[in-house]
C-alpha cells in the first residue's frame, strides 16, 4: 500500500490542476491507508470529483474568454494619472512583485465591509511582520521542507515571505491554537498570476512536533485553499475530525482575482466547533461542525503541493489572538473594553476596513445603551519618536469616534477622545507580539 500511494501521489504532482484540486479534496482527509475496498471507493470519488472540477474549470475558461473578448471590443480608456504606489521603487536587493499597468484596482472601500463580523480575539498571542529578519533569508522562527525568502514588494508595505518551492512552511512560534482564537495573514500573488497550484492553510493536531511531514495524517486538521485567478479565484474546504474526512466543498472567491495587484487580507476565527474564514470583506466559509469540540490545534500550515510557471505567494503580518471579545460585559459591568482589532494604516489615523467588525460591536453596544458614554484613548508602541506618537494617538481615537459617528449614527456627544501614546504599555516592547498588545484602543465608560 505504501508503494500505491507513492505512486498516485506522483502521478499528481504531473496532473492537470483540475484533477489536482479535485483528488486533494477526496484524499485531503486521508491519513493511515485505509482497506483496499475503502480506498477504491475514495479512487472512484475522485475520478467523479475531476470530471465535475473539469467541466467548472472550462466554462469558467470560457465565461473569462467571452469577457476579455467583450473588454478588447470597448474603445480604450484614457490612462490614469500614475499614483505613488505605481511609481514606488524596488530598495537595492530586494524583490519587486510584477506589475502591470492598468491592472491595479482600488482596495475596498471602509463601506464594502458592512457586513464583515469578524472581531480578533482579546489578546495577541503571536505575531511575525518579518522585521527581525535579513531581505533573503528564511525567517529565523519558521520551518519548511520547501524555500523561501523574505523580500520586500514594490508598491506594499513591510516585508512579505514568498513562498520559492512546493513544500510546508510552519510559523514555529505557533504552538497553540486553542477552542476560541483567530488568525489573520496577508496574502498577495503577482498581477501575472496563472491559474497554477493552491495555496493550502492547514490548522492541525500534530500528535509529535519534531514530525510536522506527518501534518495530513494528524486525526484533526482543518484545511482551506486560496487560489487566486486571473479575475477571480476559488476556495476549497476540507475538513478531519478524530481520523475521518468529514467535509468537503468548493466556492469561487471573488477576493482573489490576480490582476487587481492588491493584497487579501485573511481572517480565520475558530469558536469551539464552529470556524469562519473571511478573504477581505466576504465571508467565504462559516462551518457550524467544523472541528470536534476537543480538537487541540497546536500547529499552522502554510502549503503548496508544487508550483507553476509565474506562480507566485506572498505572506505578511501573520497574527494569532486568543479570547472571546465580551464587549457588553466588559463595558456595562468592568466599564472598559480593550480592542486590538480596530487598525490602522502605517503612522496614519486611517482606519483599515477589516477594522469594521470591531467598530460595528462597540457601536452595537452603544446603540442599545443609549445612556452610557465613553472616552475612547489611543495608544501605540514604543516605536518612534514619543511626541509623534502621542499625537498619532490622540489623532487615532479621534478618527475612531468619526467612524462611530459617520458610519453607525452614534451621537458624538456621547463620546470623547484623547491618547496616551506609548506612556501605558501593557506589554513589553522588545518583540512583534508585545508591540500589538500595546498598539490598542481602549472604550472607557463615563
Amino acid at each position: 500500500m505504501p508503494e500505491l500511494r507513492k505512486t498516485i501521489w506522483g502521478s499528481v504532482t504531473r496532473a492537470p490542476l483540475c484533477f489536482l484540486t479535485a483528488l486533494l479534496i477526496a484524499l485531503g482527509g486521508l491519513g493511515v491507508p485505509p482497506a483496499s475496498a475503502q480506498f477504491g471507493r475514495v479512487l472512484d470519488a475522485a475520478r467523479r470529483a475531476a470530471e465535475e472540477a473539469k467541466k467548472a474549470e472550462e466554462a469558467k475558461r470560457q465565461a473569462e474568454e467571452a469577457k476579455r473578448k467583450e473588454q478588447e471590443a470597448q474603445p480604450p480608456a484614457s490612462p490614469a494619472p500614475a499614483t505613488p504606489a505605481a511609481q514606488a521603487t524596488t530598495p537595492a536587493g530586494a524583490t519587486a512583485q510584477p506589475s502591470t499597468p492598468g491592472d491595479t484596482a482600488a482596495a475596498p472601500t471602509f463601506q464594502a465591509y458592512s457586513r464583515f463580523d469578524f472581531v480578533p480575539g482579546e489578546k495577541v498571542v503571536a505575531v511575525d511582520d518579518f522585521t527581525q529578519d535579513a531581505v533573503g533569508d528564511f525567517p529565523a522562527k519558521w520551518n519548511t521542507n520547501g524555500s523561501g525568502e523574505i523580500v520586500t514588494v514594490a508598491g506594499k508595505p513591510g516585508r512579505w515571505l514568498k513562498l520559492t518551492r512546493a513544500g510546508f512552511f510552519i510559523p514555529e512560534f505557533v504552538t497553540d491554537l486553542p477552542d476560541n482564537f483567530t488568525l489573520e495573514f496577508d496574502l498577495t500573488v503577482p498581477p501575472t498570476f496563472n491559474s497554477g497550484q493552491a495555496l493550502n492553510v492547514a490548522l492541525v493536531e500534530l500528535e509529535n512536533l519534531k514530525l510536522p511531514a506527518a501534518w495530513q495524517t494528524s486525526k484533526n486538521v482543518f484545511t482551506f485553499t486560496a487560489h487566486p485567478g486571473a479575475t477571480t479565484g476559488r476556495s476549497s474546504m476540507i475538513t478531519r475530525q478524530d481520523s475521518t474526512s468529514v467535509a468537503a466543498n468548493t466556492a469561487d472567491t471573488p477576493q482573489l482575482g490576480a490582476k487587481s495587484g492588491n493584497p487579501v487580507h485573511v481572517s480565520v476565527w475558530r469558536q469551539r466547533q464552529r470556524v469562519r474564514v473571511y478573504m477581505n470583506q466576504e465571508k467565504v466559509w462559516d462551518v457550524p461542525r467544523a472541528v470536534t469540540a476537543t480538537a487541540k490545534f497546536n500547529s499552522l500550515f502554510f502549503v503548496m503541493f508544487g508550483v507553476d510557471t509565474d506562480m507566485e505567494y506572498y505572506l505578511a503580518n501573520v497574527r494569532v489572538a486568543t479570547g472571546a471579545p465580551d464587549t457588553r460585559n466588559k463595558i456595562l459591568t468592568e466599564g472598559k473594553w480593550v480592542t486590538h482589532g480596530i487598525l490602522f494604516d502605517v503612522n496614519s489615523d486611517r482606519i483599515k476596513g477589516e477594522s469594521y467588525g470591531s467598530l460595528k460591536e462597540i457601536a452595537g453596544v452603544l446603540t442599545e445603551n443609549a445612556d452610557v458614554k465613553v472616552q475612547i484613548v489611543g495608544h501605540t508602541d514604543a516605536d518612534g519618536d514619543e511626541g509623534a506618537n502621542m499625537d498619532l494617538s490622540k489623532r487615532r481615537a479621534a478618527s475612531v469616534k468619526a467612524a462611530l459617528t459617520r458610519e453607525f449614527s452614534i451621537d458624538a456627544n456621547r463620546m470623547e477622545t484623547d491618547g496616551k501614546g506609548e506612556s501605558q504599555p501593557v506589554d513589553k516592547n522588545d518583540s512583534p507580539a508585545g508591540k500589538a498588545n500595546n498598539r490598542r484602543v481602549e472604550f472607557v465608560k463615563r
